[in-house]
């Protein structure tokens, strides 16, 4: 049983740990929290486990092997830093950290103490995703696509007030691109490889971060252009452009039907998909187990695999900020 810490305690934790608990892979055996009464109170909902505020505790406790960290994106970097460098694998919430400088560190912090660092991308590790991919054809006959993740955000009527919540905030490494625009870089990458370019025009809000935009990813022979957002909400489905016709998907982030309009036949076919599971961090969470517990030398590449992803990924978000002018604190200290 792969014993679980974690660090944050909003919905996305209780979500990702009710994922874990539920794979039956995994106990929870810390909460951390800079206020000890919040830790109480989320581990209440679980067992009985270590509750601190105090995150040397956490991260030195014999009784956890691996830690999900879902604090704000800017405090992932040294929490993670501090877990690693105690021997403990890392499960980050995307995006893991602010910049591909922070993921070189972790990545090779995780090495030197022989533990493992993931990045929490869901959307990569959903079987119906491996179904899209493979039922792709070569790259050569595609010829474009475009991927849309745009939601409304309550937290978008605080900015609204004059405030500046975290994931709206520069200090805290957010803005839309780092919250939605993340996923549909992740299934870009997972499906057509690096880009050679990228433009990005952002729609700023009076915080100075990205409350939406349009990105551009230029490959060789075709663009995929990726339209999130925060401030609004979007009902368009995802296409991918194909020689022979079209792939329309209900989205990138989590996807769960799949049609395929034939232009030459006229045809129109369902893909065959997995019956999705009810908590969309299951598969995840049975993926990281699989590396925590006695991975096989083809689970190794597949974890070097999505190493490799989050270099490319990582590099990507970084370059369309520079685009777009957007600046994190974290920037300024490489």
């Amino acid at each position: 049983m792969i014993k679980l810490g974690v660090i944050g305690t909003n919905w996305i934790s209780h979500q990702f740990v009710n994922g874990a608990l539920s794979s039956g892979k995994y106990q929870l055996t810390g909460v951390y929290s800079r206020k000890k009464e919040t830790a109480e109170a989320f581990a209440r909902q679980y067992t009985s486990c270590l509750v601190t505020e105090d995150l040397q505790e956490l991260v030195t406790s014999t009784a956890i092997d691996v830690i999900y960290i879902a604090s704000p994106n800017s405090l992932h970097y040294e929490q993670a830093k501090a877990a690693l460098s105690h021997g403990k694998s890392v499960i980050v919430e995307k995006p893991a950290v602010s910049t591909p400088e922070e993921l070189a560190d972790l990545i090779q912090l995780a090495n030197e103490n022989n533990v493992y660092f993931f990045e929490a991308a869901r959307n990569i590790h959903e079987a119906n995703f491996q179904r899209v991919r493979d039922a792709l054809p070569p790259i050569d006959q595609i010829q474009g696509a475009s991927f849309t993740y745009m939601k409304y955000s309550s937290r978008y009527d605080e900015v609204l007030a004059g405030n500046e919540p975290n994931i709206f905030s520069l200090k805290f490494s957010g803005g839309s691109l780092m919250d939605l625009g993340v996923y549909l870089v992740y299934a870009a990458v997972g499906l057509f490889g690096a880009p050679r370019d990228v433009d990005y025009f952002a729609q700023k809000i009076a915080t100075g971060v990205d409350g939406s935009g349009y990105g551009l990813l230029h490959y060789d022979t075709f663009d995929v252009v990726i339209h999130h957002g925060k401030t609004g909400d979007s009902f368009a489905k995802s296409e991918i452009y194909l020689a022979d016709g079209t792939v329309e998907l209900d989205g990138v982030n989590a996807i769960k039907e799949v049609v395929h309009y034939n232009r030459m036949t006229k045809e129109t076919n369902f893909l065959d998909l997995a019956k999705s599971h009810e908590n969309p961090l299951f598969e995840e969470a049975v993926d990281f187990a699989i590396i925590l517990q006695n991975p096989t030398e083809k689970d190794r590449e597949r974890y070097e695999s999505w190493l490799d992803s989050a270099r490319t990924v990582h590099q990507i978000l970084y370059k369309l900020r520079q685009k777009a002018g957007i600046v994190f604190p974290a920037d300024q200290k490489e």
